[in-house]
């Protein structure tokens, strides 16, 4: 059945977090992507050229150069975070979707499995998000909530990445290593509200010492850094 024009105005409104919230989907594109996806959700709409002309796909997509295949998929339930497993990824006003995208990602390469998340960190169902993720959700657990409230109620250690902390290769000692890894805002770092609950301040030190350098490491780059240290063997 060839595609509607509710349903091409539907599926353009996802989007938008507004409608994703309201309607409880979301879009993903690419075969590879929707493939991944179909493992872990349930899928609601598939569109590609047995249902739909190049243009009405081009007018859906998202992407500038759209790849031929558009589904649109149920959102996981959400709910709180769940304590135990051997190391969580926090992420405290992670802004930009590729780079969300990208730790999602990273995080199911080293076996992380769940991702706590500040309420203004960026949404994980962002078709930007989505995208980079390369069907890594199916598989990684992302929740949102008050990160404060929460870290206040664990009893594993909690390690961050501050400007200030210790050098991590000194620090961390490989895959024996538990507990909360924190990561902060692209421009700002961890929030004041959140440092506290540091009791592992760590510092990825740049090479060689005290050479002139950048100021900072992309966030997604620093978690992928510190994600191999701590699953180093040791």
């Amino acid at each position: 059945m060839h595609i509607s024009k509710a349903q091409i105005k539907f599926i353009r409104s996802l989007q938008h977090k507004k409608f994703r919230d309201e309607s409880g989907f979301f879009v993903a594109e690419g075969r590879k992507s929707i493939e991944e996806l179909k493992k872990g959700f349930e899928l609601v709409l598939e569109v590609n050229s047995s249902n739909a002309t190049e243009e009405e796909i081009s007018r859906m997509s998202g992407l500038k150069t759209p790849q031929g295949e558009i589904a649109v998929f149920k959102k996981a339930a959400s709910g709180e975070p769940v304590a135990g497993g051997d190391l969580t990824v926090v992420l405290d006003g992670i802004q930009d979707p590729g780079n969300l995208g990208t730790i999602i990602r990273t995080c199911d390469w080293f076996g992380v499995k769940q991702i706590v998340c500040s309420p203004d960190t960026a949404d994980c169902y962002n078709p930007k998000v989505v995208q980079a993720t390369m069907g890594a959700l199916t598989r990684v657990r992302v929740v949102y909530t008050d990160l404060p409230v929460w870290l206040g109620q664990q009893d594993v250690p909690v390690y961050g990445t501050l400007l200030d902390g210790k050098n991590m290769y000194e620090t961390v000692k490989g895959s024996s290593v538990k507990g909360i890894i924190v990561m902060g805002n692209e421009g700002n770092g961890i929030s004041q509200a959140v440092r506290p609950y540091i009791t592992h301040p760590l510092y990825i030190p740049s090479y060689p010492a005290g050479a002139e350098t950048s100021e900072s490491l992309n966030v997604a780059i620093a978690t992928a850094v510190v994600l191999a240290e701590f699953r180093r063997p040791g």
